[in-house]
């Protein structure tokens, strides 16, 4: 892949840009504030609790405040017992993430369950995603991609009908071998959408799954060391474990991954990206993949879970426009770019202030 993707010397981090903005983060300064009022007879009385405990039922309730994410897990017809390990072990990995992030999770193995899941998860209004992830076999011919499930098998067009009425982010994830077709058929705004290969024609076992599953709350793959580990950077972790695994073992590599977040349907291998940024985009003139899907978290860092899920939004939509003003900087002379850069990141300091339990400037 040519330059490590941990060595970032020279390439300002998306998130990096705004760092005078940010600042760093108090997180439980609002502990000092009981949130219920002593009572004088019977039931709760907050404020007898020993303050461990207080802390403690402060923080769950903190967490179980937050908008949470919501995961779909779709486990695929194994074939046989080796493959199936595989894919539980998968499993396992993603419902531990999960568990940290206090994802809603579900588990499915059928395509009237998935359609059927995928198509109520999808209608909830939330500013947190849904994360659709396949963990199976695919397969492909001329009459498209499909992934195995145990009965008839799912299509990019089943998934693509049952996301219809979609009223929040969305993350889909297709494991499998020969998937790259899911990507067109399903990308569109406020999507990220990760196959394991770059085309139909794929079609061996693909390894990138398993890689993934355990990136993806690997604390090693934390790439722009945030403390969070983003879908983008898990995508590049484990699209690196990959390569190295046909590398080192002097193997002819038959499969290589792509991540799309842009809208256009045509998605980014991890090869074209130096650290979290990619130097190289499919068609001219677009945005490159990789902006959007660097703001979202399977599980939040601390600072995260600081921001309520409405100023985690709006956080995001202004770091957007940091990203989009940065990508034209070439075509703007110097004093406008930076009256523009510096109009965004005072809105985004007003905002950290707002924030409660946060303070731009603090350590």
């Amino acid at each position: 892949m040519g330059q490590s993707l941990a060595d970032r010397d020279g390439v300002a981090s998306p998130k990096s840009e705004q760092a005078d903005a940010r600042g760093s983060f108090r997180q439980w300064e609002f502990l000092a504030n009981p949130l219920f009022p002593r009572q004088d007879s019977g039931g709760f009385f907050f404020a007898r609790l020993s303050p461990p405990v207080r802390i403690l039922f402060l923080i769950l309730l903190t967490l179980s405040s937050l908008a949470a994410d919501e995961i779909l897990l779709v486990v695929g017809a194994p074939g046989d017992d080796e493959f199936g390990k595989k894919f539980e072990e998968q499993a396992a990995h993603w419902q531990t993430a999960a568990e940290k992030a206090l994802a809603e999770t579900h588990i499915l193995r059928d395509l009237e369950a998935l359609k059927n899941q995928a198509s109520t998860s999808a209608q909830k209004e939330s500013p947190e995603p849904l994360w659709i992830v396949l963990i199976g076999h695919g397969t492909f011919d001329e009459r498209g991609a499909k992934f195995n499930l145990a009965g008839p098998d799912l299509s990019a067009a089943d998934l693509a009908a049952a996301l219809k009425d979609n009223a929040r982010p969305l993350v889909i994830i297709d494991t499998s071998a020969a998937s790259a077709p899911f990507l067109k058929e399903l990308s569109g705004p406020g999507r990220v959408i990760i196959t394991a290969t770059k085309s139909g024609f794929e079609e061996s076992y693909a390894y990138f799954g398993q890689y993934l599953a355990t990136s993806i709350a690997d604390e090693k793959a934390d790439l722009d060391r945030d403390g969070g580990v983003s879908v983008l950077e898990a995508f590049l972790f484990a699209s690196k474990s990959v390569a190295d695994f046909f590398t080192v073992g002097g193997r002819i590599a038959t499969e290589e991954a792509v991540i799309e977040d842009n809208g256009d349907g045509l998605g980014t291998p991890a090869s074209w990206f130096r650290g979290v940024r990619a130097t190289k985009t499919p068609k001219a003139d677009a945005l490159p993949d990789g902006l959007r899907s660097n703001q979202i978290y399977l599980v939040p860092s601390p600072a995260e879970l600081a921001l309520s899920p409405e100023t985690r939004a709006e956080r995001d939509r202004l770091e957007m426009a940091v990203f989009q003003l940065r990508e034209k900087k070439s075509t703007l002379d110097d004093d406008a770019y930076y009256a523009e850069l510096e109009k965004v990141l005072l809105e985004l300091s007003r905002l950290y202030e707002a924030a409660p339990g946060t303070t731009p400037g603090d350590s």
